[in-house]
């Protein structure tokens, strides 16, 4: 079961920067704004500061399969931009998971369960 899209077009990136909230940790920027729908929409954005084709293609892949795998627990209809920063060439997953996930809790937008 696929919950969310990709953000794609320069227009929708510029939206989210200028009207939604960001922040940031040592590896990653996250940008959020409510979209208005049931689904969220996933943007991420790597400069080629900071690194080659090949680094910024796999740090693109390592964002978005920490994402798909807590997709469940972020709250829907929101519009979100994930910015890699330089320190994050480097690092391997298990580092950009947690830096995603922090910056999700720091947002509110990760559902709370209680048992």
């Amino acid at each position: 079961m696929r919950f969310s899209q990709s953000l794609k077009s320069n227009h929708d990136f510029k939206v989210v920067y200028n009207n939604g909230k960001s922040y940031a940790n040592k590896y990653l920027v996250m940008y959020v704004f409510e979209n208005n729908s049931n689904e969220n929409r996933l943007g991420i954005s790597v400069s080629k500061k900071v690194g080659n084709s090949v680094v910024r293609h796999r740090i693109t892949r390592l964002i978005r399969e920490s994402y798909r795998l807590h997709e469940n627990i972020f709250n829907s209809g929101l519009d979100i931009v994930v910015i890699a920063r330089n320190s994050a060439a480097s690092v391997g997953y298990f580092e950009i998971e947690s830096a995603l996930l922090h910056l999700a809790k720091l947002h509110g937008v990760i559902k709370i369960f209680f048992n």
